[in-house]
């Protein structure tokens, strides 16, 4: 049963059930068999304590080299979803384990379909960390954090959140917010509340056309970075996450 099973998860119907997904010429091989493995665990078609193929196996049903698997499931176990032991061999890690906040895990969570608990997780975290985050840049921003905050504010105008381009502005946006705060624990941030706000911004989008333009969410957050008053960016960044996760609308079970 195992078997049929990763024969059927490991590369989409579309490519070919027991294929590797090798479309992505911007990974290496072990990347991609990761990759797919990863999108696999975390969509829960590999439940935990489900244990995965012997090296050996996996190479020959999917034509790569055991040193591509290997390494693949080296960077699954860094990232918590995986664990391999002499003679027990590659198993499933518990959730609870598993670094959600890792830029690969995200996306790998929304190659799928997020559970409603996935997508609260990530907008309750955005609501502990950003207002409080846009406060500390109202006080400390630099002229030039501020020129690049406003550039990405420009191009999310002119690409709008439809497009890969305003998408990056957005990301850009966020992080240089981040990084105004002058708190390196904050800025260590960066990356995970950049993915966060893009593959929420995808995701909201499947389906449906964005109900609104956010732009003017990020004018208002902005302004008040702008004028450096605190108080004032901490409430236009509650309401800009606030509208965000109203704009996504009901989401999937647990």
């Amino acid at each position: 049963m195992r078997r049929t099973r990763e024969q059927a998860v490991t590369g989409s119907k579309a490519r070919g059930q027991g294929t590797i997904d090798r479309s992505d010429k911007s990974l290496r091989l072990h990347g991609t068999i990761a990759r797919d493995l990863g999108i696999a665990i975390v969509t829960g078609h590999y439940p935990p304590g489900h244990i995965l193929s012997t090296e050996l196996d996996f190479a020959e049903r999917h034509k790569v080299s055991r040193t591509a698997y290997r390494e693949a499931i080296r960077i699954l176990a860094a990232k918590g979803l995986v664990e391999s032991r002499p003679k027990a061999g590659t198993r499933i890690t518990d959730p609870s384990r598993w670094h959600v906040l890792d830029p690969d895990v995200l996306a790998w969570t929304f190659a799928g379909e997020p559970s409603a608990a996935a997508i609260n997780d990530l907008f309750e975290l955005r609501h502990i960390i950003e207002p409080a985050a846009a406060e500390l840049a109202a006080m400390r921003r630099t002229g030039a954090q501020l020129a690049q905050m406003g550039h990405a504010l420009e191009e999310m105008a002119r690409h709008t959140l439809a497009t890969p381009e305003g998408q990056s502005a957005d990301q850009t946006f966020h992080a240089v917010l981040l990084k105004a705060t002058g708190n390196r624990a904050l800025i260590s941030l960066a990356s995970t509340i950049s993915a966060a706000v893009r593959w929420t911004t995808i995701y909201k989008q499947r389906k449906r056309k964005l109900p609104r333009d956010p732009v003017p969410d990020h004018r208002s957050l902005f302004d008040a970075v702008a004028d450096g008053d605190g108080p004032a960016a901490r409430a236009a960044m509650q309401q800009l996450i606030e509208l965000a996760l109203s704009d996504i609308g009901p989401v999937g079970p647990g």
